[in-house]
C-alpha cells in the first residue's frame, strides 16, 4: 500500500488508517464473537498493508480489544504505529491517569502517536493548553519516552481548527475534509505550511455514507465508485496523509484497497470528467443551493442553517437522503411533548434542526445568494426528521 511522510512526526503512514471505533460488540453478538470478528479485521487490516491503527479511550471495548489481539499474538506491535486519543481533563495528573490506564489496556508501553480528543471550542484550546493541563501531561509522557508525538482531534467550525493549530504546540490534526464537505481546506492548507500530519475522520462513513450509495450517485460516478472518487479526491492532495477507515469486519476494507495501491498523480482525463459531472448535478440544484459559506451564523435558535442546507444540497443533487437523515438526526430537537430542546451531539455536532426556525429573518441580509432560508429550512425538516439518532461515542 502506498505511504506517506506524516508531516514533521516522520512516521511512514499507510494512506489508509484502520480506525477501530467499530470492533466492539455490536447488537446480540456474544464477547467470543466480537473478539474473533475484531482479531479477524485487525489481523486483515494489517495483511493489506495498512501500518497504522487507530482507537480513542472513549470508545468502548476498542483498546482492549486491540490489547488482547497482541497479547495473544495475533498482530505484532512491531507490525503498525499506534494513535490512541483521549478527551481533556481537569487536570495533568488526571490526563496522566487515563493515559496509563489506556496503555494498560491496550498492552504497550509505547504510543507512537497520541490525539487529545475533541478540541471543538475555543474554550477547550484553552482549557486544553492551561498550565497543569493535558498538553502540558502529554509533553511530560514525550519526555519520558511514553509516547512519540501529539496531535489533536477535533470536529470543530473551521475558525476554530486554525486557532488550535496556531498554538504551535501539535505534531497533527485529525479532521473531517471531503469531497461533499471541503470546509475545512484552510486548515488542511495551514496544517501543511506547518508540516503537520493530516488524518482524515471516516470519509467513507461522514464523507456521505459511500459504502452504501444511492443509485444517482453511483451513476454520476461510473465507472468508478463513490468510494473511489473520494479517495481519488483526497489522496491527489498530497497535503492530505492518511484516510481513516472504520472497518467493522475484514470484508469491509475491500472497496478500499484499489485507490489506495493507485500512483497518486494529478487526476486523469476520465476522473475530471466525472468530477464535472458532479460538479454539473449540483449546479442543477438552482438558485436555491446554498454555498456553505456560514454568513447566516450565528442563528438567535441555535439552527445549524448551513449544515442543513449541506445535506439539502446533497439530497437534491445526488440523491443522498438517507445521508441527510442520518446526519441531520443528530442535531438537537424538540420533545413531541413537550416542545422543548432535547437530544443533539453537544460541541461534537452542534446546533438545532430546523424545526427551531421561527422566521425571523435575521440571516436573510446576511445570505450572498439571497436564499429563502426560512423556507428551505421549513422544507429540509421536511425531508430529514424522524427517528432521533445519537453519536456511536459520547465522551
Amino acid at each position: 500500500m502506498l505511504k506517506r511522510r506524516f508531516g514533521k512526526t516522520n512516521m511512514n503512514l499507510s494512506v489508509l488508517t484502520f480506525g477501530a471505533m467499530r470492533i466492539t460488540p455490536e447488537g446480540t453478538e456474544t464477547q467470543t464473537q466480537c473478539i474473533d470478528r475484531a482479531f479477524a479485521t485487525m489481523r486483515r487490516a494489517l495483511d493489506v498493508g495498512i501500518n497504522h491503527i487507530e482507537t480513542a479511550r472513549g470508545y468502548g471495548q476498542s483498546e482492549e480489544l486491540i490489547g488482547r489481539a497482541l497479547k495473544e499474538g495475533v498482530i505484532k506491535r512491531e507490525e503498525f504505529y499506534l494513535t490512541t486519543k483521549i478527551g481533556p481533563s481537569e487536570t495533568a495528573d488526571q490526563f496522566r491517569t487515563n493515559l496509563d490506564d489506556s496503555m494498560r489496556r491496550m498492552n504497550v508501553d509505547f504510543v507512537d502517536n497520541l490525539d487529545i480528543h475533541g478540541i471543538n471550542t475555543s474554550e477547550l484550546i484553552a482549557y486544553s493548553v492551561r498550565k497543569d493541563g493535558c498538553v502540558e501531561a502529554s509533553q511530560k509522557a514525550i519526555s519520558e519516552g511514553l509516547v512519540a508525538h501529539l496531535g489533536f482531534s477535533t470536529h470543530a467550525p473551521v475558525e476554530v481548527i486554525l486557532e488550535t493549530l496556531n498554538t504551535d504546540l501539535f505534531s497533527s490534526v485529525n479532521l473531517h475534509y471531503y469531497y461533499v464537505n471541503p470546509r475545512n481546506k484552510p486548515a488542511v492548507d495551514l496544517a501543511t505550511a506547518k508540516d503537520m500530519g493530516v488524518f482524515i475522520i471516516s470519509p467513507t462513513d461522514k464523507g456521505g455514507q459511500l459504502f452504501n450509495p444511492p443509485p444517482k450517485l453511483v451513476e454520476l460516478c461510473a465507472p468508478w465508485t463513490p468510494i473511489q472518487m473520494n479517495q481519488r479526491w483526497l489522496l491527489t492532495q498530497p497535503e492530505v496523509h492518511t484516510l481513516s477507515l472504520g472497518c467493522a469486519r475484514p470484508s469491509e476494507f475491500d472497496a478500499h484497497l484499489e485507490m489506495a495501491n493507485h500512483p497518486q498523480g494529478a487526476l486523469t482525463a476520465e476522473e475530471e470528467a466525472i468530477f464535472a459531472t458532479l460538479k454539473a448535478a449540483m449546479d442543477g440544484i438552482g438558485n436555491s443551493y446554498c454555498s456553505f459559506c456560514h454568513a447566516c451564523l450565528p442563528c438567535p435558535e441555535d439552527v445549524h442553517i448551513p449544515e442543513i442546507l449541506r445535506f439539502r444540497n446533497l439530497a437534491k443533487a445526488y440523491d443522498m437522503l438517507e445521508f441527510g437523515k442520518y446526519r441531520y438526526k443528530m442535531l438537537a430537537h424538540r420533545d413531541p411533548s413537550t416542545g422543548e430542546r432535547v437530544g443533539g451531539a453537544n460541541h461534537w455536532f452542534p446546533g438545532t434542526d430546523g424545526s427551531f426556525c421561527t422566521d425571523c429573518g435575521d440571516c436573510l441580509p446576511r445570505c450572498p445568494l439571497n436564499l429563502p432560508i426560512p423556507q428551505l429550512l421549513a422544507e429540509s425538516h421536511e425531508l430529514f426528521s424522524g427517528e432521533v439518532g445519537k453519536r456511536l461515542w459520547e465522551e
